[in-house]
């Protein structure tokens, strides 16, 4: 029991890994919705015979363990980013299929595997946003980060920002005084590194290796153009309108005349004797999106009016309550025609965070 806490508590995060889960998560994402889409386009085509049926769920198997092998094989840097994509790719193509392997008759259309496939993204976003955290500097930490770097000293890869990069890790090692010969072994690597024999390569700003910084910078061009922040508010305010047309839709919807037979409903009878079914979570979405959408419009208006803490706090607490609670019954319901709507959801939470972190506001009265 010892030597397995000692285990994992000696676990290393690796250098790059929140990039890596990055590209694992959008391909994820993409693969899922294209490949619904595609199916969709084409009324759901099969590949295979009268007696073979050629599941796309095989080739997100293919794609994984090709993941699980390439850096099994290959040292090369890039084949991560390379074994992030496929793993995306493979994940997306085989959780597709889970309605066919939670149900007897091998559904692929069950209601549920939307909202579950929906659930997993975000429990793979819960991972990447807990790997992205700045992590504690320690020298045992600090020499892995510079190993990772050294590789591309091998391959003729390294740039003059990575090469700062690198002695800046080597420096953190160097200056601990707890591990004597990891501080002796940054020294000497130090040493190699800020020799003349490194070969140096120009600067690339198109390298994944930056995608983070990439996006923070897209980010900034985005929402600091002129005239972005009132778009901003603007669109907050139609989300807000469209989640209450959605809601009154539901309502109107809830009720039926017949049996209660099916799941997640109850029934009433009236003096007359007549039954009616209503469906408990349709009920409850429908009252949450109402109450959400009001509250986005009313945020909107705050922001409209210069009132920019109040504003942006609830819109941000209603966007992150949509994307985490409201969208699984969504997909329930509206199944994964709501991955548009999640979409236009997480662009404006990306918007709300990013002008509460640079002090501004989406607002037409600057």
């Amino acid at each position: 029991m010892n030597r397995l806490r000692e285990v994992i508590f000696s676990l290393v995060r690796r250098p790059g890994a929140a990039d890596h889960l990055l590209l694992t998560l959008l391909s994820f994402a993409l693969s899922v919705t294209l490949t619904r889409l595609f199916l969709r386009l084409t009324g759901y085509p099969q590949l295979g015979n009268g007696t073979l049926h050629i599941a796309h769920v095989l080739w997100g198997g293919l794609f994984l363990f090709a993941a699980a092998l390439l850096p099994l094989i290959f040292a090369n840097r890039w084949i991560y980013r390379l074994t992030a994509i496929l793993a995306g790719v493979g994940v997306g193509l085989f959780i597709d299929e889970v309605g066919k392997f939670i149900t007897q008759s091998n559904d692929y259309f069950y209601q549920p595997a939307a909202p579950i496939i929906y659930a997993f993204f975000l429990v793979c976003v819960l991972v990447y946003l807990q790997v992205s955290r700045p992590h504690r500097r320690e020298p045992r930490l600090e020499l892995y980060a510079a190993l990772e770097f050294l590789e591309q000293v091998l391959e003729r890869d390294l740039d003059e920002y990575e090469r700062a990069e690198l002695v800046e890790h080597l420096r953190a090692a160097a200056g601990q005084t707890d591990s004597p010969e990891l501080a002796r072994l940054a020294n000497e690597l130090m040493d190699i590194v800020g020799s003349d024999w490194v070969y140096i390569v120009p600067h690339s700003s198109k390298r994944l290796e930056n995608l983070r910084e990439n996006f923070s910078g897209w980010q900034h061009q985005v929402f600091d153009r002129a005239g972005a922040r009132q778009v901003v508010t603007i669109a907050l305010g139609i989300l807000g309108v469209m989640c209450v047309g959605v809601a009154l839709v539901m309502s109107g919807m809830n009720i039926t005349s017949g049996s209660a037979d099916q799941p997640f409903l109850f029934k009433l009878e009236n003096t007359a004797g007549t039954s009616y079914a209503y469906t408990y979570w349709n009920l409850i979405l429908g009252f949450a999106l109402g109450v959400s959408g009001l509250v986005l419009i009313l945020s909107a208006v705050m922001l409209w009016k210069g009132q920019v803490r109040s504003g942006l706090g609830w819109s941000y607490f209603m966007l992150v309550l949509q994307l985490t609670i409201l969208n699984l019954l969504m997909f329930y319901y509206l199944q994964f025609t709501t991955i548009a709507f999640a979409a236009i959801q997480f662009v404006l939470l990306l918007a709300v965070i990013h002008y509460q972190r640079t002090g501004t506001e989406p607002s037409a009265t600057q």
